[in-house]
Order: structure tokens, then C-alpha cells, then sequence
């Protein structure tokens, strides 16, 4: 059995530690409130809803929701605060992190960012009595969003855009706007159309149904099926010459136009525009990368406590031991610890980047959103998967806190851009001149150790810079007029270069948590995560990094060792690690996997 030497004083000290570095020092400031409210009754988990019946409760709480802020507007522009809300809503209910997301930043968001214009009432979306949604995505245009077809063609007789969607393929595609949770609005984004020209997407205020939850007159919405994730109401929805005000265009610096239809704006280039219309989606990269986290902490800390207390057989015929005592199964879960800490820090960085940047820094800091939003939500799919096996059976049961916030993931990973596609993006971006590999350090590998943090992010950064010059070399040797075949044989090596630049910024982040931890055993702690998690990273590249004269021969041979030790020096402190997440202790403890009666099955009908 693995058994902790710090008493529990000591442990009670590195915990708490362990949260402010986690946490940043605004637990009790923007997460406190969300981890108090969800730890209520009205959020308990409900067993045997089909997945409409769990739509319509996701509904009911985002109303609790917003009865528990006091300016759900000071909500929206803080970014910090809105991320928060994420990290704790999906334990509890995935679908209503949905909604929520879509109401407070993509809908409310967007309409306190388009502050040109007349003045707009918005106390019915801020009360809640009409729920909103964004209609961006078409059926024939997902992360081509530039292209989209739907147009609002501005009439000067009347003073009113008339919205449409052309053909099948422009309907709007998966937002929520079914009648289910009563009224709703959305902002749409449409083609301008002025005098015939096309001065691009914009986004327009729509109402989609009446008081009555009825589709306003033009507004076609039919249900789509059931997804495998959180069980929310998409459909897809159409417009039939629907008639809308002139106030109903969003307007800001981006785009003007006045009563007479003049037209105006700051921004040449319409694909700007567009960008600059749909700029709440960054900060849904970062509300999607915060969800993520915070079930996968979940997870975590369901799957370790299971550790500790499900007993199995030992080696021997001298009775049975803790799954947690195998190395088989608590390696891996150690491994997830140190990613999942990885992982929170560097969300923690993409937050803190996102808002404080300038106007001159928006451009890097959406890249590094979006490269922090793959990086994370697919480390989210890999560490709850773990957790899930881990738990063997048990890990199935939705009532167990793991199994559906793992499909629900499956969402974050393609809401508000495609990891992929985003990730392409910035691998391009980054080719042509927006990065700059880190210089070369002069030490020689033979006098550098494996247990010193500073060289193992200069490996990091190693790695970072042999995928820079393959991707480099390969866009050089790329044979001209052929466009796409020169992308195709560059696209590889320079995604993994943003993947190398996703590990090392969340190693830094890990690195620099640690050595700013005001605990010294939680600056102990934290130094061995990092160590783990950059070890496990420099061995997966290990023959790039000897063949380039960065690690000797010795020291790859080294590497299983080195990280082997540092998972036999963490197997005892795993409880305090999750711990530090701070997990709901009435979410963690509601689940049957977590009480001494276990799954107890519903009787039958006799």
C-alpha cells in the first residue's frame, strides 16, 4: 500500500498552496461562487431523464444562473469571470455549459461589443425571459465561416434588411433554437448587402420565436438528431425574406451604415470585418478550453479517490491492496496529474494574455487561444478516457461524473473552430513570421542533467525548432504554382511545430507556478510534475533530440528511469495533487462510485 508521509497539517498547508497556484489567487474572488451555487440541490445529478427531458433541465438552471449574478453584463465582459463559470458547470450538466456559453458569450457578448448605433434595450436577454443564440455555422460552410451565404439586403425604401437563406446549404446549422426553454433571439450572421454590393458578414438581431415559443413568421427550424454529446436542442434553422429593422445590424468601428445607406468602415478588408463581427468566438476558445479543465479535474479526482479506496488482490495470497498500490494503474494517473496541471496553467496564461492584450496584441493573443484550446481539449479527451478505464465499469455510469462529460468533450473540441482547422491556421501563421524558434543554448547535453527544469524546457524548445526547420524546408522546397500540393507537403511537420509550442508554453507555465509556490513541499511537488511531464515529452522525441546533438546517448537511455523515479516519488502525494483541484466535495461525493453502498440499480416490476 502507498502511504503519505506528511501529516495532515502539512497536507492541509500544501493544499491549499497548491489552489492559489492553481487558481491564481481568485478562488475565492470568480470561482468560489460557481463551485457554491453547483454544489446545491438543484444540480444534483437526476437519473433515468431521456436526453429532451435533460435539455429542458439544462434550461431551468441557466435561469438559476443568471438569479445568482448581480449584473449578468459585468459577467460578459470580464473574461476571467466568464472562463470561471465553465470550469465548474460541467460536472454538474454539461448541456447547460452549452447554453450557458451560447447565451452569456456568444450572444450577450456580442451585442455588448457592437456599440455603435443606437441605443439597445437589453434587459429581456439580461432578465432572461428570451434566451439567446448564435447562428454563424451553415450546412455548407463550417469552418469556412467567411463564406458563408445567408445575406441581409438593406431595402432604403423601407429601412429594413430583409434576411434569407438562399438554398439548403445556407441554412444555419446545430444553434439551440428550438422552442425548448421558452422564447428565443439570436444574433445571425449574414452577408451585408448594400446597393448590390457585398460589404461581408455582419451579425443581425433576430428574434426566432414569439412569446409563445413559436417560430416567427420566415423562421424555419427543424430538430436535428440526437448527438452522442451533451444533450442540448440543435437545429437547423432557415430564413424566408424575414423582414428586420434597421437597428437589427450589429455596428461598431468594423461596420456602419446609415438610415440613408451609406455605408462605412475602419477595416479595408471584409474577411476582417467578418473576424472582427465573430470576435466573441476567442473568448469561447477559452470558455471551451475552461470547460474542458474542469471535468477532466473531475475525473481525476473521481478516478483517484476510486483508486485509493476500491480494493483488489496483491501479489501475494496475503490479502488484497488499493488499485492505487499497483504501478500499473496509478502510473497513468500520475501522468494525467502533471498534463492536467500543464494544462490549467497554461489556460491560466491564455486568459491572462486575451485580457490584457492591446488592439496591436489581439492578433497573438487569438493564435495563442486557439492553439491553447486544441492543445487542451484534446490532452481533456485523453486524460478522461484514462480516468474512465481506471474505473473500470463503474466509469460508465453517467451517475458517476466521467463517462458523459467525456462524450461532452467531443463538443469543445470542434466548438468555436475545429481544433484541427484552427490549428492549421496558426501552424501558417507562424511559418510566415509570427515565431521565431528560441536560440540554440551553448551547454553541451553530457554536462546537463535530467533532473534540471531549465534544461528540459531548452529540449523543449529544441524540439520546437526541428519541427520549424522541417516545416521551413519543406514550404521552400515546395514545387511553385502548385499551392495546395506545397501546403499539403508542409502541413504536417509545421502542426507538429504548433504542438511542440503547445508543451513547452504549458511546461513554462508548470515551471514558473512552481517556482513562485509560497509552500516549499508544493514547490517540491510541483518541480516533480513538470519534471514528469517534460521527461515523458523529450523521450517521445528522444531520436530527433540525439540525432540533432541535444541529448546524449546516455542520457536517452536514462529516460525511462529518470521519469519512472519521479512517478514512484508522486504515487504518494496523488490525493494531495487532486486535492489542490478543489473539487464540489457534494458533486464528488454524490456519486455512487464514491459512497460505501456503491450502484444500486432501480428495482424491477414484478
Amino acid at each position: 500500500m502507498i502511504k503519505t508521509s506528511l501529516s495532515s497539517d502539512q497536507a492541509a498547508s500544501t493544499v491549499a498552496a497548491l489552489k492559489r497556484v492553481l487558481f491564481g489567487g481568485q478562488l475565492e474572488q470568480f470561482h468560489e461562487p460557481w463551485r457554491k451555487l453547483f454544489s446545491t440541490e438543484p444540480f444534483r445529478f437526476r437519473e433515468g431523464l431521456s436526453p429532451d427531458e435533460r435539455a429542458a433541465l439544462s434550461y431551468e438552471r441557466l435561469h438559476l444562473i443568471n438569479d445568482a449574478l448581480d449584473s449578468p453584463e459585468d459577467l460578459v465582459v470580464d473574461v476571467e469571470r466568464l472562463a470561471a463559470l465553465h470550469e465548474w458547470v460541467g460536472p454538474v450538466d454539461a448541456g447547460l455549459g452549452t447554453v450557458a456559453s451560447i447565451h452569456y458569450n456568444l450572444f450577450l457578448g456580442s451585442l455588448l461589443d457592437h456599440t455603435a448605433g443606437p441605443d439597445r434595450d437589453l434587459r429581456e436577454f439580461a432578465e432572461l425571459r428570451r434566451t439567446g443564440t448564435f447562428l454563424c455555422t451553415e450546412a455548407g460552410h463550417g469552418n469556412s465561416a467567411a463564406q458563408l451565404e445567408t445575406t441581409a439586403t438593406y431595402e432604403r425604401a423601407t429601412g429594413e434588411f430583409v434576411l434569407n437563406t438562399p438554398h439548403a446549404a445556407a441554412r444555419k446549422f446545430m444553434p439551440n433554437t428550438s422552442p425548448t426553454g421558452g422564447p428565443k433571439t439570436a444574433v445571425v450572421a449574414a452577408r451585408l448587402i448594400v446597393d448590390g454590393k457585398d460589404q461581408g458578414v455582419f451579425l443581425f438581431l433576430t428574434p426566432l420565436s414569439d412569446d409563445a415559443g413559436l417560430p416567427m413568421p420566415g423562421v424555419e427550424i427543424r430538430r436535428l438528431p440526437q448527438t452522442a454529446t451533451a444533450p442540448v436542442d440543435h437545429c437547423v434553422t432557415s430564413f424566408d425574406h424575414v423582414r428586420l429593422p434597421q437597428d437589427a445590424l450589429l455596428q461598431s468601428d468594423h461596420g456602419h451604415l446609415t438610415p440613408e445607406g451609406v455605408f462605412t468602415s475602419s477595416i479595408g478588408s471584409p474577411r476582417k470585418r467578418f473576424l472582427r463581427s465573430i470576435g466573441r468566438v476567442t473568448t469561447g476558445k477559452l470558455c471551451m478550453s475552461g470547460y474542458s479543465l474542469g471535468v477532466t479535474r473531475h475525473a481525476l479526482a473521481v478516478a483517484v479517490r476510486h483508486a485509493h479506496t476500491r480494493q483488489t488482490s496483491g501479489v501475494s495470497a496475503r490479502g488484497s491492496v488499493p488499485l492505487f498500490a499497483h504501478r500499473s494503474h496509478h502510473a497513468p494517473l500520475i501522468d494525467a496529474i502533471a498534463t492536467t496541471y500543464a494544462a490549467t496553467l497554461l489556460h491560466r496564461a491564455a486568459v491572462r494574455q486575451w485580457a490584457q492584450a492591446t488592439e496591436s496584441e489581439r492578433e497573438n493573443g487569438e493564435r495563442f487561444a486557439a492553439i491553447a484550446k486544441g492543445w487542451i481539449t484534446w490532452r481533456a479527451r485523453a486524460v478522461m478516457t484514462e480516468c474512465r478505464e481506471r474505473c473500470g465499469a463503474q466509469g460508465l455510469f453517467l451517475a458517476n461524473g466521467i463517462a458523459g462529460q467525456l462524450a461532452a468533450n467531443e463538443g469543445t473540441i470542434t466548438a468555436e473552430g475545429d481544433n484541427l482547422v484552427i490549428w492549421v491556421k496558426a501552424a501558417g501563421e507562424m511559418l510566415l513570421g509570427h515565431f521565431t524558434p528560441k536560440a540554440s543554448h551553448d551547454a553541451p547535453p553530457e554536462d546537463r542533467e535530467l533532473d534540471d527544469p531549465v534544461f528540459l524546457q531548452d529540449l523543449l524548445a529544441d524540439i520546437e525548432g526541428i519541427w520549424h526547420q522541417r516545416a521551413r524546408t519543406r514550404l521552400r522546397s515546395g514545387k511553385a504554382g502548385d499551392p495546395l500540393n506545397r501546403w499539403n507537403t508542409t502541413v504536417t511537420p509545421a502542426l507538429e511545430l504548433v504542438d511542440a509550442f503547445a508543451h513547452r508554453q504549458a511546461a513554462q507555465a508548470l515551471l514558473d507556478a512552481a517556482v513562485q509556490a509560497d509552500d516549499p513541499e508544493a514547490e517540491r511537488q510541483l518541480l516533480l510534475l513538470h519534471r514528469l511531464f517534460t521527461l515523458r515529452r523529450v523521450a517521445a522525441h528522444s531520436g530527433d533530440l540525439l540525432a540533432e546533438g541535444h541529448l546524449t546517448s546516455a542520457q536517452v537511455r536514462q529516460l525511462p528511469d529518470a521519469a519512472e523515479s519521479v512517478v514512484e516519488e508522486l504515487a504518494p502525494r496523488a490525493m494531495t495533487l487532486t486535492n489542490g483541484f478543489a473539487v464540489v466535495d457534494e458533486v464528488l461525493l454524490d456519486h455512487p462510485i464514491n459512497r460505501p453502498e456503491g450502484i444500486e440499480g432501480s428495482p424491477l416490476p414484478l
